[in-house]
């Protein structure tokens, strides 16, 4: 199987779990996803909340396990995979994205990274001599970082959508692994987001038993994103092996040169990672889908007040300002400002009205009634109707945001660091 090829389907309703097949097996994820492994199911939650295209949909994970079920993949060997950030709550999400119900109907095992049991291993153990190729790391982290144990010998298939990001102007394969690679303090490598990334697809090909994408574009989100963002009804999936060409795909089907506009592709097609080369990769499946443009604007023209302050604060005038308090026990302001503004601001004002929109369409009332839905061998012939107050009401919105920045506070890196500090100081000496 050729490293450079992506596999892109057209779906529906009707016809997405048959889709979801058709796309896997036209990408050969039977040559990269091995049976006799254990494999984790990169779930992406860029918002715990529900908002179109931010992070993974229900029938995105139904779809994949229902493939591989077929296919003849031990459900016993697959298990979903979620990380977490000092700004997502995953177990709001995985709740809100109806994720945890396609989990709970398979029967599968649902791993949280964080929660006790889950062993980490340090980057030097896990891959030796080939932390001496990071373009960034080593410098980030001049003491190293850890990664998860059991990571290392298991297959991993991501499980992104299809938008756009105001650190890295899209969002897709490469980036879902940025959670679950870097145990704590993910945000100082934001100045060096792009080599980062470069990195963390080194240490995915050293660790990993196989590596594959599934990429859902039912809803494709252009602007300020991952959350923020304006949905679109694009009705396209990708699939592929290769990460740098899945990647790159996306950001040609959005409008974007991947090789000049978005640099983690670049820099990973010059390293031999893969191929971020649009001319390079062989299309397979509905390839007339992947000629399309759909002429987003990107993360970059209509920014929110939240995402210019990040900017101003990495790269711009505020970075010798501020940048260095996040690195200190003060860290914690910045969670709570990104809490505030996205969870009781933007999304009860602005999103809800975007939300109920999208909810109208098939895949919005596909997902308003998903628990309901029973699925043919194919697809879901019916989808529901639109319910009124399909979105809740501001104040039970501020109520769960207020939930969400108790526990970014209480589980904020920094915070957990003085507890063990503390912990330790308390322990008799032997």
């Amino acid at each position: 199987m050729s490293s450079s090829k992506v596999a892109v389907v057209r779906t529906k309703p009707e016809t997405i779990l048959e889709d979801y097949h058709r796309l896997l097996n036209l990408a050969g994820y039977q040559e990269t996803v091995a049976k006799d492994a254990d494999t984790a199911l990169k779930v992406n939650i860029s918002w715990h909340f529900f908002y179109p295209g931010s992070s993974t949909t229900p029938w995105q994970l139904d779809g994949v396990i229902r493939a591989m079920k077929r296919d003849g993949y031990d459900p016993d060997l697959i298990h979903a995979c979620h990380n977490r950030t000092v700004v997502i709550d995953a177990y709001l999400g995985e709740k809100e994205n109806k994720q945890v119900d396609v989990i709970k109907a398979h029967n599968l095992r649902n791993i949280h990274l964080y929660e006790p049991g889950n062993d980490w291993l340090t980057i030097g153990e896990a891959v030796g001599d080939l932390r001496d190729k990071f373009l960034c790391l080593n410098e980030v982290y001049p003491k190293g970082f850890s990664i998860p144990k059991r990571f290392v010998g298991e297959n991993i298939i991501h499980l992104p959508t299809i938008k756009t990001h105001v650190f890295t102007t899209t969002t897709g394969a490469m980036k879902n692994a940025f959670g679950g690679l870097l145990n704590e303090h993910r945000h100082w490598t934001h100045p060096v987001i792009h080599e980062t990334l470069v990195d963390l697809l080194m240490i995915q090909k050293k660790i990993h038993r196989g590596v594959f994408a599934v990429m859902d574009g039912t809803f494709a989100g252009d602007g300020p994103g991952p959350r923020c963002m304006i949905p679109h009804v694009k009705n396209v999936l990708l699939a592929s092996s290769d990460q740098v060409a899945i990647d790159a795909m996306a950001a040609k089907l959005m409008g974007f040169d991947p090789l000049s506009d978005v640099k983690f592709i670049r820099l990973a097609h010059e390293l031999g990672l893969g191929c971020g080369d649009p001319k390079e990769i062989e299309i397979v499946g509905d390839a007339e889908v992947a000629q399309e443009n759909w002429q987003f604007v990107g993360p970059f023209k209509k920014m929110t007040f939240a995402s210019k302050m990040q900017h101003m604060i990495y790269w711009g005038r505020l970075k010798g300002v501020i940048e260095w308090s996040l690195k200190t026990f003060l860290a914690p302001w910045a969670y709570i400002a990104s809490v505030v503004y996205h969870d009781w601001f933007w999304y009860p004002v602005r999103g809800r009205r975007i939300v109920n929109q999208v909810l109208a369409s098939p895949w919005g009332r596909m997902f308003n009634n998903w628990s309901n839905l029973t699925p043919t061998e194919t697809g879901f012939d019916d989808v529901g109707t639109e319910p009124p107050g399909v979105v809740r009401g501001f104040f039970k919105q501020f109520w769960l945001g207020a939930k969400v920045l108790w526990t970014c506070i209480c589980e904020a890196p920094e915070v957990a660091m003085r507890k063990r500090r503390k912990k330790k100081a308390q322990q008799p000496s032997s």
